[in-house]
This record gives C-alpha cells, structure tokens and sequence, in this order.
C-alpha cells in the first residue's frame, strides 16, 4: 500500500497508527477514496509537542548554512515524490495537474528562498553597541542583541492550496528557517497528499541529522485535534490559513492558555477592485473580460479572490457589465475543494443574491453539488451602505459590484469595508487625482496595493506582503508569504555586558558565522 493510501501519522521519527480513523474524499465526485488514515490520538500529540520542545534549543543553535541545507533537503525530497503527490493532490483537491505541478513549484522555491534567506543573514538582526565607558553621566555597557526562534510552532494546512499552504507550505518553511521546530495538523480534505509531504520534511530531518522532533505531522478531522495542539504548553506561535470562524477559534485557545500565544492566521478578504473613470473608458470591456477570469480562477478558491468591484455608475461602467456578464455566462461549473465549501457557497450566493438591492447580472451554468457555478451581483452604494453584512466573503467564483454615484459615496464604501488582504487599482494617468486621496483610506485597509493588474498572483519574493488588518490576518504586522514572513516565528534578545565566551555566535567579536550586523558606536 503506498503512502497516499497508508494510514499512518508522524510523530517525530516515528509512522504510528491509531485505532480510530477516517478517509480521505475524491473532491469531484464526493466518494471515499482508497485508504484509511489512523486519527492522532490525545498523546501522540503531546508526543509530538513534548518532542518539539526536546529539540527546539538544539536545532534553534544549527548555523544558519545547515538549517539552508535543511530546506534545500525538504525541496529536494519533495520534488523526488512529485508525481505521487501531485496525483493524489489531483484527486483530494480536484484540482488539475498543471494548477498543482505549478503549486509544488511554488512549494519548493519557497522553501529554496528562505534557504537563501538564512545564508544572507539579514533576519537574524545582529546589533552591536561598544562600551562606552568613560561616557558622561554615565558610562553605556556592551549592548549586543539578536533575534532568536520563539519555540515550536503548530502549523493547520489550508483546504485552497494542498501542497504551498500546508505541510510544507510557507508557515512551515518560515519557522523551520526561524530555528522552530513544526508540529503540522494536516487539513483532513489532504490526507494522503499531506503523508506524502510529511515524509520528505522527515527524510531531510534525520538525512541531515537533526532532531527527531523537528517535525510531526498529526492528521483527523474534527476540532479536538487543532485544540488539543494549540493548547499545548510546548506550542509557542500558530500560523493558520483558513476560514474566519476557524481562526477565531484558535486565537481563542490560545488567549485562554496560561501562557497565551501568537496566532498567525489568515482569514477572510474580498480584495477589492476599484475601477476609474479613465480606465473604464478606453478599456470597459477588456477590463470585465479580464476580471471575470480572475474572479472564477480554480473556482474563485483563492484568498486573493476579487469578490467586489467599486465604480462610479455611468455608460462606461454598463459597457465593463454587459463585457463580463457575457462572459461569465461561459464559465462552466468547477468542482470545489470539498463538499462543504461547495455547499456553503451555495448558501452565500442565495443570501447574497436574496439581499434587499442586489440583483444578479449573469450566472454560469449550474453542476452538481460538488460544483461552485460562477455569479455575478450587483448593488447600489446607498443599498451596501445600510447593509454592511453584504461585503462579507462569499468563498467561491462570484462577485458583487457596487455603483457609486460620485467620489464621495466611493469614499463611504472603502471606509466601511474591514480589512482585507489586497485592493486594485485600474487606472490611467487622468484618474490620479480621484485616486490619490484615496489612497491612505486603503493603506489603512489592506496589506498590498496593486495597479492594472488582478490580486490572484502572489509572488514570493522580499517586498511582498500577504497579510492585512482584521479579519483579513490576525495580525497585520505580518505576512504569511515572502521573505519577511520568517519575523512571526523570532523575537529580540538583548545580551549585555556578557564576556565574549558566553555571546552566541552571531554576535562574537570574531563574528564566526559571518552574519551582517550593525554596530553603533
């Protein structure tokens, strides 16, 4: 039996197995697929924690050259197994081949980027300040500092992306290039593409010789198993991406600990789409051509979905309407992540759609229940602004666009929505002035700000953010992509007047590890 199909879960070094167990679902038809996959039990867990903790002082001291080799393993031992995982991934996500042989693309250059990362040195923000003791009033001592790993970090896979999100997606790869040991609670919609994924991080942990308990991966549907996790002693921070409810139930359990800890979590974002009137008049209909391909790719399962347009109402914007109502209408059914997420699709378009104001434009063609038919709703700005519950995330390929009669009413609509990841400016030269003082109310709305482009394509590069204000991220001081994600999982240590011998390499006079630092006299 391979892998995929095998019913074991990772604790440390360890495959175990468990009496009670469930089975992974082929996405498109609902059905049970091969396999059953032995459920964590309450001690497994703590295992997995305790194991964690045992390792965390070790493994947050490798030179950053080793943990760089670490990741390069990781990548390494994923791209070995990528034929099996993107075939099971194919089945457990339905999503196509090319969607995810590009995602675990995008795994393994990100693990690669963080090895980078460590071996440039910048992260580990070495400072230096000299004695100075003949100072007046008084003398300064050696003031030295450094950032250091948090602890063990409890990782949630993603339901959306199976293989970039998950067990060795970014949170993973982030706190692994920290210097914190990962404990991984495998979405129970990936069960066998999570294994086979939890198996290579285990192959290059024991290949480069590191603690066991760098990394388990615990599996089961349910809430106990996330709860039981974060409730941990052991844990110390959490990154999750998820649904809104789902993340505000581990920043609850983990504000209730005796010792509270971070939750990292992406949450719920409707990316808006700010349409000029410049730009909606040389270019309506390719700009709602080019929007109803971003609103319904891979069934609009995407954090950065565009799920709300903001114009002013006028012949241009019924030209953009008339371009992508067309064109929706041939946006045939996807089958979504899980049946669940289908179904509560289902009943946000029917709430949406039943809302006082709104009315439908276009809609493609209806599947099966496992399937998200693509929508597109409209509503006037005075309607949305009695009713605020209407930019609430509808999770799938619809959107709703909101007529504005003027700048002022544009300006009542973005200071009512919530946080949200990204916003979008469609623009020419002529619109600056209506845009620029637009501009601070969606610096205080959102993480990215992006110009004639679509909000679906994240790089992972240094610059870039993907995180925002509540509910969009828990936090929005952080992002989960991108090099500057690894500064969730450390935090600054001081060390002053200590002799040379006992300072950590990274902040010794010989400088061993050959880190950049900053020195003030």
């Amino acid at each position: 039996m391979s892998s995929a199909t095998s019913g074991a879960y990772l604790i440390g070094a360890q495959r175990r197995t468990s009496a009670a167990s469930f089975t992974g679902i082929k996405a498109a038809t609902g059905k049970a697929l091969e396999g059953d996959f032995a459920i964590t039990t309450a001690d497994d867990i703590a295992q997995a924690c305790a194991l964690a903790g045992a390792a965390f002082d070790a493994y947050r001291e490798t030179a950053p050259d080793a943990r760089a080799a670490f990741l390069d393993a990781i990548a390494a031992a994923l791209e070995t197994r990528a034929e099996a995982i993107v075939a099971r991934a194919m089945l457990e996500s339905g999503l196509p081949q090319g969607r995810l042989n590009g995602e675990l693309g995008r795994t393994t250059g990100q693990l690669r980027m963080f090895a980078k990362v460590l071996r440039e040195g910048d992260w580990a923000g070495a400072i230096i300040e000299p004695a100075l003791p003949t100072r007046q009033p008084l003398p300064r001592p050696d003031l030295r500092a450094r950032q250091i790993a948090v602890g063990p970090v409890a990782v949630f896979g993603a339901s959306n992306f199976p293989l970039a999100f998950s067990v060795a997606g970014g949170d993973t790869a982030s706190a692994l290039a920290a210097g914190c040991p990962v404990v991984v609670k495998a979405h129970p919609a990936h069960p066998g593409t999570s294994l086979l994924a939890g198996e290579a991080i285990a192959e290059a942990v024991a290949a480069c010789g590191l603690p066991e308990g760098v990394f388990s991966l615990i599996q089961g549907p349910g809430n106990d198993i996330g709860t039981a996790l974060v409730a941990n002693p052991h844990i110390k921070a959490v990154g999750f991406t998820g649904s809104r409810g789902g993340g505000l139930a581990l920043m609850a359990v983990a504000a209730a600990r005796a010792e509270p800890i971070p939750v990292y979590a992406e949450m719920s974002s409707i990316n808006p789409v700010l349409l000029f009137p410049a730009a909606l008049a040389n270019r309506a209909e390719d700009l709602g051509r080019a929007y109803v391909g971003s609103l319904s790719l891979f069934a609009g399962q995407f954090c950065t979905n565009p799920g709300v347009v903001v114009a002013l109402d006028g012949p241009d914007l019924d030209r953009f309407l008339g371009a992508a109502s067309e064109a929706l209408k041939g946006v045939a059914p996807q089958v979504m992540l899980t049946g669940g997420i289908a179904a509560a699709y289902a009943r946000g378009i029917e709430t949406l759609s039943g809302a006082e104001g709104v009315s439908v434009l276009a809609a493609g063609p209806d599947g099966d229940a496992q399937c998200g038919a693509a929508r597109l709703l409209a509503v006037d700005a005075a309607d949305l602004l009695n009713n605020p519950a209407l930019t609430h995330e509808v999770f799938g390929p619809s959107s709703l666009v909101i007529r504005c009669q003027d700048a002022e009413q544009i300006v009542a609509v973005l200071e009512g929505l919530e946080g949200q990841l990204t916003a979008t400016l469609h623009i020419d030269e002529a619109d600056y002035p209506l845009a620029a003082p637009l501009l601070p109310i969606l610096e205080r709305k959102v993480g990215r700000i992006l110009a004639n482009g679509w909000p679906t394509g994240v790089e992972v590069s240094r610059s870039m953010v993907h995180g925002g204000p509540f509910p969009a991220t828990s936090d929005p001081r952080t992002t989960s992509v991108g090099a500057m994600a690894i500064h969730r999982f450390l935090r600054p240590v001081c060390y002053q007047a200590l002799p040379d011998a006992l300072l950590p390499d990274a902040l010794k006079a010989a400088n061993p590890l050959g880190l950049p630092r900053r020195q003030f006299d």
